[in-house]
């Protein structure tokens, strides 16, 4: 896994050994990237099921203004601080180990809405639908914030506009894909 561009562009990241988490791979990781490029210099990125810190180090390195990374592992939270450490990225980070829905409380009123929300959560939990629900009313994310769920294909995502939510757009792979939503005009 590496950085793809940017100021730590070509630079390897560590993961993390077995199976707690699924680093993004770098074809589709540069996809999403790709689509979001222009909005990324200078916005505020939340990185949620952090694992390894793949996807906010990237949005870090093509300009992202901050990044603040969520994760419960302890290992994964050591390979986050390191990989941020080696892309001389640590200044504009903020890293919390911590359940997802606790670390979201901690940041309440502490911190404007983020411009891009990202989670990559385990799959088959329905996670992002608990995590969703926190955001509805949450000052984290404003009607501006795009959220991006990665999930397998086999993830229904029929619940989001009951949440109040709509679907922007869905990008498939061969083996996941990724929902952007965005909390609508309130």
């Amino acid at each position: 896994m590496r950085v793809i561009a940017g100021s730590a562009r070509r630079l390897s990241l560590k993961t993390i050994e077995g199976l707690d988490t699924r680093p993004t791979t770098d074809r589709i990781k540069e996809t999403l990237f790709n689509m979001l490029q222009n909005e990324i210099p200078g916005c505020r990125f939340l990185d949620l099921f952090a694992g390894s810190g793949g996807i906010g180090i990237e949005a870090l390195s093509r300009g992202a203004r901050e990044a603040v990374f969520v994760e419960n592992n302890p290992k994964a939270i050591s390979c986050i601080q390191d990989n941020l450490a080696f892309t001389r990225l640590d200044q504009k980070a903020k890293v919390i180990q911590a359940d997802v829905i606790s670390a979201l409380s901690r940041l309440e009123g502490k911190s404007s809405a983020f411009d891009f929300i990202f989670m990559d959560p385990p799959y088959g939990k329905e996670e992002e639908r608990r995590v969703v629900h926190y955001l509805t009313t949450s000052s984290l994310a404003d009607s501006r914030t795009v959220v991006i769920v990665e999930a397998s294909m086999a993830t229904s995502f029929d619940w989001v506009e009951a949440e109040g939510w709509q679907i922007l757009r869905i990008k498939e792979y061969k083996t996941n894909k990724h929902i952007f939503i965005s909390k609508g005009e309130s």
